[in-house]
């Protein structure tokens, strides 16, 4: 509990107890929420966490163990957070709606990953998309646009 607080009172930063850039934030932030996206089905599997491994280094333009750096704070992250507010603030401060679409985008592939759509991944790609302010219309365009290039094979 006091770890906790500290933590939430304390600046973000990186291993060598440098702080960590704005950008750097936004990258953890996202990150988070592509692995809170794997975990919502409650079973975690390979073929998410590599769809999150590919769109972390698409999207950021990372090396393969950029990504897999990234990926291991960002579990770190999400483990130590208590609700999504904290991510989702961060990034609806600091993004534009395209930016935040690119991010809807990248949840519906990681839901989307293994080829099924569990009902608590819907939910929690939705509840993302309102705390990013972002309309319904989008949500549903990004998700027919992910299923669509599945479909064609273009993911």
């Amino acid at each position: 509990m006091l770890a906790k607080l500290k933590a939430l009172l304390t600046p973000a930063t990186t291993e060598t107890g440098d702080e960590l850039s704005d950008e750097q934030r936004l990258r953890i932030a996202t990150a988070a929420l592509l692995v809170e996206m794997s975990r919502a089905d409650f079973s975690e599997n390979e073929t998410e966490r590599d769809e999150i491994s590919r769109v972390l280094q698409r999207h950021f333009s990372l090396e393969v163990e950029e990504a897999g750096a990234l990926l291991t704070r960002a579990a770190d992250e999400a483990d130590a957070s208590v609700s999504l507010h904290e991510f989702t603030s961060l990034l609806h401060n600091n993004l534009d709606v395209s930016e935040k679409q690119r991010i809807v985008e990248m949840l519906w592939r990681v839901a989307l990953a293994d080829a099924e759509l569990d009902k608590h991944e819907d939910y929690l790609v939705r509840k993302i998309s309102e705390l990013l302010y972002l309309p319904h219309s989008d949500l549903m365009r990004l998700k027919h646009r992910v299923l669509g290039e599945l479909d064609t094979g273009d993911a």
